[in-house]
């Protein structure tokens, strides 16, 4: 999705007179520092680092919901972009969150949670949230971009992999490990959730001499500013 190619209100807007507070959840320190680093002691965002995976994150992410009220959810930190899809150090913005392995495998191939009439896989973001994001960093001229980011509790380590990735979840832009779990928490409280995505690495066989993490963090620096600008 690329909000250029969309009929919108360019000055959208929301009344800040009228939100609480915002829960940014990332996965290390290093994330949380990136991040709190652009919000610069903005008293109106929390961030946690609620550990690697969906599973502790969908854990924290509740367990802070559960202490204070917040307006919005954010899962903010950096992940794996598909190769041709989006470039390294750009930003991904969610348009949706998939839990692209929960499911079961089947002769005739992987099924997800819908096809086994299990529940779902997939959680929509909050559109205005995320078009209000998307704006602000584009006005930075930063490189963003919108599109499905898939959640996986094994990151992707060969190019076999990433193949079936994109072939099973079309649009796919990228990977991470904790957006499911975030948006799950979110879900269970009713409240709208974003993820951001600053792509340190291409999806497919582990090359760490190509990886970017610290421009991608200083990404993040720059997400939390945006932030604290839109929000």
């Amino acid at each position: 999705m690329d909000y250029d190619s969309l009929e919108h209100d360019s000055h959208i807007s929301i009344d800040n007179s009228k939100l609480g507070r915002f829960l940014i959840v990332t996965s290390v320190a290093a994330e949380k520092e990136a991040i709190m680093k652009g919000l610069k002691a903005d008293n109106r965002f929390d961030v946690i680092a609620a550990g690697v995976g969906p599973t502790i994150a969908a854990a924290n992410t509740a367990t802070a919901l559960a202490e204070k009220n917040y307006q919005l959810v954010i899962n903010s930190g950096i992940g794996g972009g598909f190769v041709g899809k989006v470039e390294l150090e750009s930003i991904v913005l969610a348009s949706e969150v998939i839990a692209a392995d929960l499911g079961a495998e089947a002769a005739e191939g992987f099924k997800s949670l819908e096809e086994l009439n299990l529940g779902t896989t997939r959680i929509a973001t909050d559109v205005k949230y995320t078009e209000l994001v998307f704006e602000g960093l584009k006005a930075r001229k930063a490189p963003v971009y919108t599109g499905p980011i898939i959640t996986l509790s094994t990151v992707t380590g060969t190019a076999s992999t990433a193949a079936t990735l994109l072939e099973r979840t079309p649009g796919v832009l990228a990977e991470a490990m904790e957006g499911y779990g975030v948006a799950i928490a979110a879900k269970l409280k009713g409240l709208p959730v974003i993820e951001i995505r600053s792509i340190s690495n291409a999806v497919g066989p582990r090359d760490r001499g190509n990886w970017k993490i610290n421009e991608a963090l200083k990404r993040l620096e720059e997400v939390g500013s945006v932030l604290t600008e839109v929000l």
